[in-house]
């Protein structure tokens, strides 16, 4: 029985055959070793050819890109030399100083270039001016930036939404869990946030945070840690899915001693319990627990997924589109962990990002079976025609062109350029 639960929390279910795909689990793997899959194997996957340019048939010039703000929203604006244009919201507040990043490095790489050329013009964007030298977020965030506007752009030529301009759609809307981001509160104030956060949000499922954030095992309080994981399940019941984040808090011994705690209350993912970027010790924290260690929102290296996928050094993989550098890697990624039957379950790092996980929730067949969901995405809602549906848990996916945005005109009114 505890197989076929956790089954049903890592897989997303799209139908038989995607399901029989990511029905791997690390508990079923104990009993009956999976072969893992070749590093060939990972990049063939990779290597296929993600951007559909149907429907494309006339090149789309590139003239210009500008990055805009507006309120509190930073959007980038793409035009073609045929009036052509598509918007993309960046992650807050990373515009505020990445700015520059995004002028002198990314922009002038795409001027007079042929959008329909994507695919291969990040590759020379990476080599352009010796941006690999830049690698990491700071070079991840204004690419991510640029592709989902041109993404934009190519989806409202081609009358096709953003995530059928890059694989076939397998869903129409998405579960979600609600997240707390806080560490400050004792164990009962967390319940009653996380009652609060459930109550707004509608959803199913929910996470809270554990250990101290990079904290070298101390707890953000004393006791926390111990007292809070039972009372959340305590309290909300065995019909709630829960996930845990302890965002690189442990060494391996103590993240496997809390570990035992989430499978005590039958966690659903445990999310980065040793440093990020230190494989070996994630790698034996999962090898040691029946609870799921999900990990990637850091990672900017295809070659790390790469290594983690092929030597499960996890079991859930969860890049950030814009840490990540967009959708086109993302879905590399995931085609990579599809291979190895490893469930995606995308980090969000907030504001409008939530509708790049929706687009690419839309293509992309192993999903988690929850994504993450943040208060305040909600003014976003209405942009869209129909508006993005937040109900019993789950999120509908914008089916309109491109990213799905109805007006962009309203959108860039009263907007003044930064760069």
């Amino acid at each position: 029985m505890r197989q076929i639960a956790r089954r049903s929390l890592l897989t997303g279910a799209v139908g038989a055959g995607a399901a029989a795909m990511a029905d791997t689990t690390r508990t079923e793997s104990k009993k009956a070793p999976k072969a893992r899959p070749k590093p060939e194997e990972l990049d063939r996957a990779a290597a296929r050819p993600i951007l559909k340019t149907d429907g494309l048939a006339s090149p789309v010039i590139i003239e210009s890109i500008r990055l805009l703000k507006k309120d509190k929203d930073y959007i980038v604006h793409v035009r073609s030399k045929d009036g052509a244009e598509g918007v993309a919201l960046t992650n807050p507040p990373r515009a505020e100083y990445l700015d520059q990043v995004l002028k002198q490095l990314i922009i002038p790489f795409f001027i007079g270039k042929d959008a329909r050329d994507l695919e291969k013009l990040l590759r020379g964007l990476y080599r352009f001016n010796s941006n690999y030298k830049m690698y990491g977020l700071a070079l991840w965030c204004p690419q991510a930036w640029v592709e989902f506007a041109i993404l934009d752009m190519l989806g409202r030529i081609a009358n096709r939404p953003m995530g059928a301009m890059l694989g076939d759609i397998v869903r129409s809307e998405v579960p979600y869990y609600v997240a707390s981001g806080r560490r400050d509160t004792t164990p009962e104030q967390e319940i009653d946030y996380l009652r609060q956060l459930l109550a707004e949000s509608g959803a199913k499922s929910l996470k809270f945070r554990v250990g101290g954030r990079m904290s070298e095992n101390e707890d953000a309080m004393p006791m926390r840690t111990e007292k809070l994981i039972p009372l959340v399940r305590k309290t909300f019941g065995d019909a709630m899915d829960i996930h845990a984040d302890a965002n690189s808090s442990y060494d391996p011994k103590e993240a496997i001693r809390v570990g035992h705690l989430l499978e005590g209350i039958k966690a659903v993912h445990y999310e980065e319990p040793c440093e990020f970027d230190h494989f070996d010790e994630m790698k034996t924290v999962a090898d040691a627990l029946r609870v799921p260690v999900a990990c990637g929102e850091q990672e900017v290296s295809q070659w790390r997924f790469r290594w983690m996928i092929a030597n499960h050094g996890a079991d859930i993989v969860q890049p950030d589109l814009f840490y990540y550098g967009g959708l086109i890697r993302s879905i590399k990624v995931a085609r990579m962990a599809e291979v190895a039957g490893m469930p995606m379950a995308l980090h969000l790092s907030g504001g409008f990002g939530f509708v790049y996980t929706l687009q690419f929730a839309s293509c992309v067949p192993n999903l988690a079976k929850y994504q993450e969901y943040k208060l305040g995405i909600e003014k976003y809602g209405n942009w869209f025609d129909p508006p993005i549906r937040v109900k019993d848990g789950t999120m509908s996916i914008p089916s309109g062109p491109g990213v799905g945005i109805t007006d962009v005109a309203a959108l860039l009114k009263g907007a003044v350029v930064v760069v």
